[in-house]
């Protein structure tokens, strides 16, 4: 496991438990934090298997007896059902964290760990850019800001819909479905669908939207990057691995246009982007993935600048997006350098903010 000396002191013996589709966990143990490797999607019961068997042999060997055990704030995930069975075996105290905010705690830990005295700037903003995460209203969260000193959502992507919820995930094209539905008719709709989706198909997945039907808002940077990846023909209907679409949208953009992100209540509109790629389908669709991207980052940056912070974190998964993650760090940003920025360092991130939560920073 690698290890990181925190100047943060605590009698207590911490376990993290990560997330579930990358498995990793943390140990806090008298001043130090022990972090393990990437087990893969936990999904797969033999990676969860590995990771299970892997996580108890490290308790015993080292006769570690955890008083904290850390999991997501998803009641569903692996981890979490996991993390309530360790926290009965060892006694111990169970405390579930947002996964948006433990991607930020982990760049604020990695930043902790080259200081030998760390105290947080009280105006310190963190961003949060990824996929999929549990929020605190029970919506799928993936592009948020929050005020570091009370751990307050301060702003997001505007909600849009995932149709079958998260069968959008691997069907991206349902996701431009439900965004272009907030602004075009039925049949202009189908216009940009025809190509991912039969008749028959389409006419299911529309009326299922019209009627609410197993679907599912969320304010993720993926499923909207996803959408306009679809959209400009880039990427198929299909996810083949995790940020597979964006990947393609990333490799495939160039310079984008000049467009100011709509933000209403701190609220990045998202709608008037696909307007935009809409209205200009037939320009330069690779000026049109760089400016779907620098629209969100500029919208992004936008509102944490509005309170003029001293310090901004950026984590996530989307955080290794170049385009993205680039212009953050030219504007001053904090990011990871050695713990992974996405799922694959969030036990470190979980460990990270509850001991700073617990030493009255």
């Amino acid at each position: 496991m690698n290890v990181f000396s925190v100047p943060i002191k605590s009698k207590e013996v911490v376990l993290a438990l990560g997330p579930e589709s990358v498995g990793n966990f943390s140990i806090y143990l008298k001043g130090k934090i022990y972090f393990s490797k990437n087990f893969g999607d936990l999904l797969d019961n033999k990676n969860f298997q590995k990771f299970k068997k892997t996580v108890l042999q490290h308790l015993k060997k080292n006769k570690i007896d955890p008083g904290v055990v850390l999991t997501d704030l998803h009641p569903l995930y692996k981890t979490t059902v996991l993390g309530n069975k360790l926290a009965r075996k060892f006694k111990a105290k169970h405390v579930k964290i947002q996964h948006h905010l433990a991607h930020i705690f982990s760049a604020i830990g990695e930043n902790m760990t080259q200081a030998n005295n760390y105290k947080l700037p009280t105006t310190a903003l963190g961003i949060a850019c990824d996929g999929t995460g549990y929020g605190l209203d029970e919506k799928i969260w993936g592009g948020e800001i929050f005020r570091i000193k009370d751990r307050k959502r301060i702003g997001h992507l505007e909600n849009q819909v995932m149709i079958g919820g998260d069968l959008a995930v691997n069907e991206p094209a349902r996701m431009l479905l439900s965004i272009l539905n907030n602004f075009l008719e039925k049949d202009g709709v189908s216009k940009y669908l025809k190509k991912y989706y039969t008749k028959n198909q389409f006419e299911l997945l529309y009326n299922q939207l019209q009627q609410k039907f197993n679907c599912q808002e969320t304010s993720s940077t993926g499923r909207v990057l996803d959408a306009a990846s679809v959209l400009l023909g880039f990427s198929k209907n299909k996810r083949s691995y995790k940020h597979g679409p964006i990947d393609l949208l990333e490799k495939n953009s160039t310079i984008p246009y000049k467009i100011k992100p709509g933000i209403k209540n701190n609220i990045i509109q998202t709608t008037p982007l696909f307007k935009y790629l809409i209205k200009n389908i037939h320009k330069d669709k690779k000026r049109l993935a760089a400016t779907a991207q620098q629209y969100i980052v500029d919208g992004l940056y936008g509102i944490t600048k509005k309170t003029n912070p001293k310090n901004i974190y950026f984590a996530g998964g989307m955080a290794n997006n170049k385009i993205i993650s680039s212009y953050l760090e030219f504007k001053g940003v904090i990011t990871n350098k050695k713990i992974p920025r996405g799922d694959a360092g969030l036990s470190f991130g979980q460990t990270t903010y509850y001991l700073l939560a617990n030493s009255g920073d």
